[in-house]
């Protein structure tokens, strides 16, 4: 698909390419073998500027666009799911916040050295019992000391990159008789941080080069400066934040749905039956076709929603339908490709088998489907 992109946004892309193919794509089956963090990718991927592609040069980053984003997550998701979401999470999820909310002291604290790759970040609002439903927040912050400091209690689940990263953006409740308005967002150090443990990492289907796990908070106390934004302005940070971050996630779906199509292309015009390349089978013809109208599709709403993110125009629908659309066609389009391979495809020697079981978390994580279908559906229906 050719599409009227900067100089610099192509040349974002292929250098993300050229990256993907010659450093990510020669590790990545190992990586989910070993259910290895790939921190040799994730040092060249700072080299390289991807770990704060949109945030300013003078904070760290790479001074590029949303849509310069999705074009290198594709890229490297087309090799390595799991590298990917890494690179996602850290930009979207922790320097994106940071960038919009956070104080001056704040960002050269953090945001300078996140941005840069110097450090990596991680998120947490996902909780045992709220998951899709992230407003019913059991983490509690109480105000001690006279108002001076904060003491948190409670559990987050399932947090990417929390094993490996060096701080986390956490939600907690401050005030659990306002609801939503009273959970607030905070910039924790995950090394050092007394009362702050990690579990183990995950056990995990797909995407097993990046880890995750639960991270346990026991009367931690922070002073009033690692508030990010405002008392009680936390659940709307972490809203806006899944926002641009779901925009992330579609660019890791369409990563996934474009190496699906592209293993079953090449391996449908070498492999033979019934004495002619399955290629010359209407049946796997159809799922091809399939495969590459609907990868287009996803493409395009995701390049809208990035579109609408750098015109700073609200794009939370537009962000959701991506999300929605390229995960379920990641999903379908890795299904088809173990299909078409047949029993080879349901083997871990071909990638196809890697990206069917990766593909699957992108239906899930920073909003299910059915959290996505609701924001849409809200967004219509409104009186």
């Amino acid at each position: 698909m050719d599409l009227d992109l900067t100089e610099e946004q192509r040349l974002l892309q292929q250098t993300a390419r050229e990256f993907a193919e010659r450093e990510v794509a020669p590790i990545a089956a190992k990586l989910d073998e070993e259910h290895r963090h790939p921190a040799e990718l994730v040092a060249r991927m700072a080299e390289l500027g991807f770990m704060g592609v949109g945030i300013p040069e003078e904070w760290g980053g790479a001074g590029m666009d949303t849509v310069g984003y999705v074009l290198a997550i594709e890229e490297i998701a087309r090799h390595c799911a799991s590298t990917a979401v890494i690179m996602s999470v850290n930009n979207s999820l922790v320097c994106d916040p940071l960038n919009k909310f956070g104080t001056e002291a704040q960002k050269r604290e953090w945001l300078i050295p996140l941005a840069s790759g110097k450090k990596l970040g991680c998120y947490a609002l996902s909780e045992p019992n709220a998951g899709s439903d992230a407003a019913a927040q059991k983490t509690i912050a109480t105000v001690v000391d006279g108002g001076d400091m904060f003491e948190l209690n409670g559990t987050k689940n399932f947090i990417t990159n929390a094993p490996v990263a060096d701080v986390v953006i956490l939600y907690a409740m401050t005030d659990q008789a306002k609801g939503v308005r009273g959970i607030s967002g905070f910039i924790i150090p995950l090394k050092g941080t007394p009362g702050l443990t990690l579990g183990p990492a995950d056990k995990k289907m797909g995407i097993r080069g990046s880890q995750s796990c639960q991270i346990f908070l026991d009367k931690v106390r922070l002073p009033r400066t690692a508030l990010l934004g405002e008392v009680g302005q936390g659940f709307k940070i972490a809203m806006n934040t899944l926002d641009g971050g779901r925009i992330g996630i579609a660019a890791q779906a369409l990563g996934i749905a474009r190496a699906a199509l592209e293993a079953s292309v090449k391996y449908a015009l070498e492999r033979e039956s019934f004495g002619k390349p399955i290629a010359q089978h209407q049946a796997i013809q159809w799922k091809v076709a399939d495969m590459a109208t609907e990868l287009d599709a996803a493409r395009l709403l995701t390049l809208r929603a990035a579109t609408m993110k750098d015109k700073g125009l609200r794009h939370t629908p537009e962000s959701a339908m991506a999300k929605l659309f390229a995960s379920e066609v990641a999903n379908r389009a890795a299904k088809e490709a173990v299909q078409i391979f047949g029993g080879y495809g349901y083997l871990a020697d071909y990638p196809v088998e890697r990206n069917y079981r990766d593909a699957k978390i992108t239906e899930i994580y920073e909003g299910t489907s059915e959290v996505q279908r609701i924001v849409i559906a809200a967004n219509l229906l409104k009186d």
